[in-house]
């Protein structure tokens, strides 16, 4: 039986982290959690956190970020403060050649996170992104079939990430507090997979709107990713009460189209697949793939994470993959030109 790996999550404050460190502990077999630093006192920017979900660590032992740094010698961490914070954060384990996996999205400061992936890079560090759609088998499937060619030429995305949680704190309060609004806090992961897909774009259009009126934030937000055939466009609004998250691509030889775009009550993703013509095992004409049931957003991240931390594997994103998703997200977001 292999060791357990010693980590520690810096961080309550994100808006994963409660998840994320669920998911940690019940990997016992792989994780032991030798300790929580509690990023309020020092992570100053914005949060939305729930009221009792601080609760649900006080069986930990909290430590320091000092000690963190300093004296527990962990075999990875996880960073898990406000999305500001992420980067400085991650830098100061990154500089101890801790491996680190970070949470999204990393700041507005383009420069900071190039020089956290260079960091990594140089070390040959474990550095692994927290976008939660990377394992996602039906998300998975839709980059295969782009890159192998089974779709043809793809000439469209559209890309969904709307909700209707948080009421006024969320809408009012906290995403106001970012430059990019909810494109910004959210359409980031939608942007992970498309770059995963298509490459980085040629230009990025951003328009940030509120949803109603009295609204204080850009919480109504599109982004239109143009290529050189190819258009995607990324919608996230916070006050969609149908919370239909979806996406669909188009290609000259097939489409597939699937909403919700993840599940985890039991129930298989279904996705919506076309064939113009025979592809590999797969014959032409119209039929519905399943992929799941999945239990855990997080697990098979964190499966990854672990294994490279052990040198088993190498992250499958390149730095130069993050460093792109990051340029188009703040492109997406109004705050850099493409």
């Amino acid at each position: 039986m292999k060791k357990k790996l010693r980590m520690i999550q810096v961080g309550v404050s994100h808006e994963h982290a409660l998840g994320k460190f669920t998911t940690l502990k019940s990997m016992k077999d792989t994780f032991e959690v030798i300790g929580m630093v509690d990023d309020r006192e020092f992570a100053l920017t914005p949060r939305f956190v729930g009221a009792n979900e601080f609760d649900s660590y006080k069986e930990e032992r909290f430590i320091t970020l000092n000690q963190a740094l300093n004296e527990e010698n962990p075999d990875g961490v996880l960073i898990e403060v406000p999305n500001l914070d992420l980067v400085p954060v991650a830098t100061k384990f990154a500089e101890r050649g801790i491996p680190v996996h970070v949470d999204k999205p990393c700041g507005e400061d383009l420069p900071a996170y190039k020089k956290l992936l260079d960091l990594c890079e140089k070390q040959n560090l474990p550095f692994q992104m927290g976008y939660m759609f990377r394992g996602n088998p039906a998300i998975r499937f839709a980059i295969q079939a782009i890159k192998t060619g089974m779709l043809g030429n793809v000439f469209e995305i559209q890309a969904d990430m709307n909700h209707c949680y948080g009421g006024d704190e969320y809408n009012q309060h906290y995403l106001a507090s970012f430059k990019g609004g909810i494109m910004f806090n959210l359409g980031c992961h939608l942007i992970d997979y498309i770059v995963a897909m298509l490459g980085r774009p040629e230009h990025v259009h951003s328009f940030l709107k509120s949803a109603c009126p009295g609204d204080k934030s850009r919480n109504n937000c599109v982004a239109i990713l143009e290529y050189p055939h190819a258009i995607a466009i990324v919608t996230v609004c916070s006050r969609d009460w149908g919370m239909r998250r979806r996406l669909r691509i188009g290609g000259t030889n097939g489409s597939l189209e699937f909403s919700p775009v993840e599940r985890y009550d039991g129930n298989e993703i279904e996705v919506r697949f076309a064939l113009r013509e025979d592809f590999g095992d797969f014959k032409s004409g119209v039929r519905t793939l399943k992929f799941g049931p999945v239990q855990d957003r997080y697990e098979s991240q964190l499966q990854d994470f672990a294994a490279m931390i052990r040198g088993e594997k190498k992250d499958e994103y390149s730095r130069v993959h993050d460093y792109t998703v990051h340029e188009v997200i703040l492109a997406a977001s109004g705050m850099i030109h493409i």
